[in-house]
């Protein structure tokens, strides 16, 4: 059953910093080719990532892969900074910036391209929003709009039929994307403070967690497990599979 069609396509080649917006892409096992796949690492937190939550201006740190997409090694990660500055990953400059900005002792990661674990890239190998869901979420809210980047979703879906949260009915269910990319329905995503920072600026907004908490039970978005590779395109049809 066709249900709509990829809107957007959003990776995040550096955990915690701005996704950038692609026209297609590999699905891996994992998840979104380079998704999450390099990061930092909070010394002062054994074992724990360096994100949003402990340094909100993160998020306007905008990182894309800059050449092909290949197996054996990923492309450059280019990174501007939010006062401007092009970087590349593994610039001391900016690793430096990072810790005296946080201050916070950090420790760069980079997984390989066939392999980005689980709680690097999130809870579950994709993240997905709809439309619709977005579009009764701002008025819920009361606000003008609702950044959808916000969410750190990998795909927005637009629906055939704008019925809000129909999402949360699809769990175990699979969705097929474009010719080959198949992906299973798992579970709610629960939220936290890293929605209440806006990527533009880094300004905090705590009353769209306390909405989504009070009127969505802390629920908005929902998980996928990945469960054919392949390629998927901005525009691609999307069918659920009874």
């Amino acid at each position: 059953m066709l249900i709509g069609h990829i809107k957007e396509i959003v990776r995040h080649p550096v955990k915690s910093f701005h996704g950038e917006s692609v026209n297609q892409t590999k699905i891996m096992e994992y998840g979104l080719y380079g998704d999450r796949s390099h990061a930092f690492l909070d010394d002062t937190r054994q074992g724990k990532f360096l994100t949003i939550t402990q340094f909100p201006e993160m998020a306007r740190y905008k990182a894309r892969f800059v050449g092909e997409e290949l197996m054996d090694k990923y492309p450059k990660v280019e990174i501007m900074t939010p006062e401007g500055k092009i970087l590349n990953w593994g610039d001391e400059e900016l690793n430096k910036e990072i810790e005296n900005k946080s201050d916070r002792k950090i420790s760069p990661i980079t997984y390989l391209p066939s392999y980005v674990p689980l709680g690097a890239i999130e809870e579950e190998n994709i993240q997905l929003v709809t439309d619709a869901s977005l579009d009764k979420l701002k008025e819920i809210w009361g606000k003008t709009e609702v950044n959808h980047r916000r969410f750190r979703p990998n795909l927005l879906l637009t629906l055939k039929e704008k019925i809000p949260f129909i999402e949360e009915n699809w769990f175990g269910k699979r969705m097929k994307i474009g010719r080959e990319v198949e992906i299973q329905l798992k579970r709610h995503c629960e939220r936290c403070m890293i929605i209440t920072v806006d990527p533009d600026n880094a300004e905090r907004d705590s009353t769209l967690l306390k909405t989504v908490v009070k009127e969505r039970n802390n629920h908005f978005g929902v998980y996928a497990s990945v469960i054919k590779t392949g390629e998927i395109h901005v525009g691609d049809e999307v069918l659920l599979i009874e």
